[in-house]
Formats: structure tokens, sequence, C-alpha cells
């Protein structure tokens, strides 16, 4: 089950989100205002989820933590400049 949770949470990350901010207190524990959650619910998506399991296992971001929440950054980093490119390449 949990497997198939962070499967969904890389495909669909901001619904993932939504549903974790209508249905528990996961975000709030891990954010002390709504303006991060909301920022990267926008922007960085899977970096918010990332961070706040981080928090929510072990209380800080640091060994194992701070590398699935760089990994985070980078995917969705990644993601950010997709649509332009294949544009570019197709001309």
């Amino acid at each position: 089950m949990p497997c198939l949770i962070a499967l969904a949470a890389y495909f669909f990350p901001r619904v993932v989100l939504a549903l974790i901010w209508l249905f528990s207190n996961y975000l709030g524990r891990a954010y002390a205002s709504i303006l991060w959650p909301l920022l990267g619910f926008i922007f960085m998506p899977l970096t918010t989820l990332a961070y706040a399991f981080a928090i929510n296992s072990n209380g800080t971001v640091t060994g194992f933590y701070l590398f699935l929440v760089i990994v985070a950054a980078l995917l969705d980093l990644g993601t950010h400049g997709v649509g332009p490119m294949s544009k570019r390449k197709q001309k």
C-alpha cells in the first residue's frame, strides 16, 4: 500500500497534496503557515510532499531525508522547462 501512495504522489502530486490538506493535518504539522504549502502546490509539489514527509517522519531534514528533498526538488525543476524545450526542437 505505501508503494501505491508513493506512485500516486509521483504521478499526481497536486492531487495528493489536495487530498492530504483536506483530510489530515499532515501539512499543518510540517509547515507553520499556509503560504509555503500553497506555493509548493503551485510551483514544486513533489518537494512540498518530500519536505512534509521528512518533518513528520524525522523532525528535521538531515541525512536520507535531505537526499529525498533534493531529489524531489530536482524532479520538480526538471519538469518546468519540458514544454518550451519540446517546441524548440520541432522547428
